[in-house]
C-alpha cells in the first residue's frame, strides 16, 4: 500500500516546492521593485519606482533629469544585494549537505579568504603598491580589475583546496575541512603583512578594510550580471544533486550502497559551492553568516529535504540581505552600515545558539 501512495505524495510535494517558492520568489520581486525607492535624498515612490524600472526596458518615459541615473545605481544595489545573498546561501546548503554538519558555512574551505586577498591585493597595486605600469593603466577599469582579482583568488584557492583533499582520484571531506582551516590561517597573515605595509596610505588602506566589511555601493550592470551568472551555473547542479545529498545524511558508504557516485557528487558539490562563493564575494566583499543562518531557517520552516532546502535557502538569502539592506536605508539612513557587519551582528547571536543546541553533534563529528 505504501508503494501505491508514494507516487501521488510526489506530485504533492513538488507542488509545495513550487507554492513555497514562488511566494518567496514574489516577495523577492516586490522587495526588489521596493529597493530603489530608498538611499540618500528623497524617497521615491514606488510608482516612481516601476517607471524607472520600465525606462530601462523602453516601457516608459526616463525619470526627470539625473533621477534615472540614480534609480539605475540603486537597482544595481539591489539586484547584487540579492544575488550575493542567494550566492552565500546556496553555498552554505551545499557545504552543510556535503559535511552532514550545520555549522558547516562558505568560509571554511577557505574561498572566502582568497576571493579578500585577491580583491586586496588588487587595491594595493592600483593604490600605488604595485608596479608603476598597472597603476597607470588602471583608471577607469579599477573596479573590474579589482573584481576580477577577487574572482581569480577565490577560484585560485578553491583549485588547491581540491588538489590538497584529492588523491588517487577520491576527494577527503576531512582533509578538505582540515585544508580549509590552514588557508584561513595562512591568508589571514598575508592579509594582516599587507594591511601593515598600507598603512601609511589612508586611502588604500581604508579601501582594503572597506572590502572585507562587505559592499554594495556603487556596483556595476557587468557586477550584476557576474553574480547572477555564477549563481545560475552553481545552480544547475541542485537537480543531480538533492537526492544524493539526502543520502549522504546516512554516511557515505550507506549512500555508495544505495547506488551514489560519492565522489562524482562530492566534487560536484564542492565546485558549484566555490563558484557562488566566488562570484558572491568578488563582487560584495567578505559576507558572514548569510550562509550559516538561512539553510538552517528553511530547514526549520520549510523541511529538511535537500531537493527544498537548496533552492528555498537560494531565494531566502537573497531575500534576507536585500531585506536588510532595505531596512536600513529606511530606518537607519544617516548610518551607513556595512553588509558585513550588519549580518555578523545578526549571525552571530544565531550562531552562538546553534553551538549551544548542537554541542553533542559537535562532539560526535
Amino acid at each position: 500500500m505504501g508503494r501505491l501512495s508514494a507516487p501521488a505524495e510526489r506530485p504533492a510535494r513538488s507542488r509545495r516546492v513550487l507554492f513555497e517558492g514562488i511566494a518567496l520568489g514574489a516577495l523577492l520581486v516586490f522587495l526588489t521593485v521596493l529597493s530603489p525607492c530608498y538611499g540618500t535624498g528623497e524617497p521615491y515612490s514606488l510608482s516612481t519606482s516601476l517607471r524607472g524600472l520600465g525606462a530601462l526596458f523602453g516601457l516608459a518615459d526616463p525619470l526627470e533629469g539625473t533621477e534615472q541615473t540614480v534609480y539605475r545605481w540603486r537597482l544595481w544595489r539591489a539586484l547584487t544585494a540579492s544575488g550575493a545573498g542567494a550566492c552565500l546561501a546556496l553555498a552554505g546548503a551545499y557545504l552543510q549537505g556535503l559535511f552532514r554538519n550545520g555549522l558547516a558555512s562558505p568560509a571554511v574551505i577557505g574561498v572566502t579568504a582568497g576571493s579578500v586577498f585577491g580583491a586586496s591585493l588588487a587595491i594595493a597595486s592600483i593604490g600605488g603598491f604595485g608596479p608603476g605600469v598597472l597603476l597607470a593603466k588602471a583608471g577607469a577599469l579599477s573596479p573590474f580589475l579589482v573584481t576580477v582579482s577577487a574572482f581569480a583568488g577565490a577560484l585560485g584557492v578553491s583549485v588547491l583546496v581540491l588538489w590538497i583533499a584529492t588523491r588517487s582520484g577520491r576527494l577527503s571531506v576531512t582533509t578538505l575541512l582540515l585544508a580549509g582551516i590552514a588557508i584561513n590561517t595562512l591568508i589571514a597573515g598575508f592579509l594582516a603583512a599587507l594591511q601593515s605595509l598600507t598603512l601609511r596610505d589612508l586611502e588604500v588602506s581604508r579601501a582594503i578594510l572597506s572590502w572585507t566589511f562587505g559592499t554594495l555601493e556603487d556596483r556595476s550592470d557587468w557586477q550584476v550580471v557576474m553574480v547572477w551568472a555564477g549563481f545560475a551555473v552553481a545552480a544547475l547542479w541542485i537537480p543531480f544533486v538533492s537526492s544524493e545529498l539526502d543520502l549522504f545524511g546516512g554516511g557515505e558508504e550507506d549512500a555508495q550502497a544505495l547506488g551514489v557516485e560519492v565522489q562524482r557528487v562530492k566534487l560536484g558539490v564542492l565546485v558549484a559551492a566555490a563558484l557562488a562563493i566566488s562570484a558572491a564575494v568578488s563582487v560584495a566583499g567578505q559576507i558572514a553568516f548569510v550562509g550559516l543562518v538561512i539553510p538552517h531557517l528553511v530547514r526549520m520552516l520549510f523541511g529538511t529535504t535537500h531537493r527544498r532546502v537548496l533552492p528555498l535557502s537560494a531565494l531566502a538569502g537573497a531575500l534576507l540581505l536585500l531585506g536588510c539592506d532595505v531596512m536600513q536605508r529606511v530606518w537607519l539612513s544617516e548610518v551607513e552600515i556595512r553588509p558585513g557587519v550588519l549580518m555578523s551582528l545578526i549571525g552571530g547571536p544565531f550562531f552562538l545558539y546553534l553551538l549551544m543546541r548542537e554541542r553533542h553533534a559537535l562532539r560526535m563529528w
